[in-house]
């Protein structure tokens, strides 16, 4: 018999994602799914059939590695209107294979063997993996507990001279915590005169509540310099599947992350980038969201209130955290499990956004659902 060569694992700490598993427990157990942030409702009629006009005008081959130029400018447009800061759509703007994408390939940009990257635990899950495949090292920053604010004095002190990258997220996942404008000055202040890189993951950046703008750090000039600021159409637009996102980076970087986004995806879906070009000249499509998105948060605490779980403030994004410590001492992972399985609504524990599983008992649903689908969910909550 042929010898079979060993595998031995670049992440050997890395499974299957908490979103698979948990999603995969729902469908065997018939429960009602806000674990995985998905929304369950079409987006604007008008979206599918932009994409299948963009197809049947024979927009179907490869569109350039920097993404359809018509796209570009209209992100150009909107980063302008909501920002005050326009990119050139030829040299710093790159269209990607969805947001995932895009943070890998600004990781890898700048990341070497060696170099210190921080992460604000807890954190997508995502970032650490793409750090280690490059060969560096992911320094944990917990956030505040409780709070989940910005802990300063402990990000000062995790700063090296191996430092070499920062990853922040805002609106913030998995928590709902967003960064304000004194924030964004302190975090300018902070990286003033250092070789350090931002990647400011924003993908949830039109989904903001109670009247609070969304603080990029693109409106810093201090900060955009040395930033690849990331987004998302599926979050935007309810199309998660078609995974379409963005990257806006000075030119510099922008030729870095070309460089390795080439070698990912070369480009990315053709009729959605048209479709998307033309759907982005009506502004209402995305500042309506807040006002969207805050009925549906809105509606689920509400509907919450009729449960015994303690529900944590959410400025932002399309998640809310609910504390069950006062319920259960289980660990979150195995309270979301029998919660899936024996009350019928799949959840996310927060401990998986922490590499040590630091377990504070609290949840993470997704509201981004029909109100027929939040009701069925808590009406199986309210039991528990």
């Amino acid at each position: 018999m042929p010898s079979v060569p060993a595998i031995h694992s670049k992440l050997p700490h890395v499974g299957t994602t908490i979103f698979t598993v948990m999603s995969r427990l729902a469908a065997e157990h018939g429960a009602v799914n806000l674990g995985q942030g998905f929304p369950d409702f079409a987006p604007s009629p008008e979206l599918p059939e932009l994409v299948a006009k963009a197809m049947r005008a024979g927009y179907n081959q490869y569109a350039p590695m920097e993404g359809v130029m018509a796209l570009r400018e209209g992100i150009a447009a909107k980063t302008q209107r909501l920002y005050g800061f326009a990119p050139d759509p030829a040299g710093e703007i790159t269209v990607t294979s969805g947001g995932t994408e895009a943070l890998f390939a600004a990781i890898s940009a700048v990341i070497r063997p060696g170099d210190e990257a921080l992460v604000l635990e807890p954190c997508y899950d995502s970032y650490i993996p793409a750090i280690e495949l490059n060969g560096g090292v992911a320094v944990r920053v917990p956030l505040s507990p409780g709070t989940y604010a910005m802990d300063w004095e402990r990000l000062e002190r995790s700063l090296t001279r191996r430092t070499r990258l920062l990853l922040i997220n805002t609106p913030h996942n998995p928590t709902g915590t967003i960064l304000t404008a004194e924030d964004m000055g302190k975090l300018a202040a902070l990286l003033n005169g250092t070789d350090i890189f931002l990647v400011s993951d924003e993908v949830y950046e039109h989904i903001i509540f109670d009247g609070q703008p969304h603080w990029s750090a693109l409106r810093e000039p201090a900060l955009r310099e040395r930033a690849f600021v990331i987004s998302s159409f599926g979050k935007t637009y309810h199309t998660t599947g078609w995974k379409l996102g963005y990257c806006v980076a000075p030119p510099a970087l922008t030729k870095e992350f070309r460089k390795v986004h080439q070698y990912l995806t070369f480009s990315s879906f053709t009729p959605v980038q048209y479709a998307l070009a033309e759907y982005l000249q009506e502004p209402a499509h995305y500042l309506e969201l807040p006002r969207f998105y805050g009925q549906k948060r809105d509606y689920f605490l509400e509907l919450m209130a009729q449960t015994r779980f303690r529900m944590l403030p959410c400025r932002g994004s399309y998640f809310a955290l609910a504390s069950y410590a006062h319920l259960s001492e289980e660990p979150d992972y195995d309270f979301a499990v029998r919660l899936t399985k024996e009350a019928g609504v799949a959840s996310v524990p927060v401990s998986v956004f922490y590499q040590d599983r630091t377990d504070h008992k609290i949840l993470r649903f997704c509201f981004a659902k029909q109100e027929e689908t939040l009701e069925r969910a808590v009406e199986r909550l309210a039991k528990v």
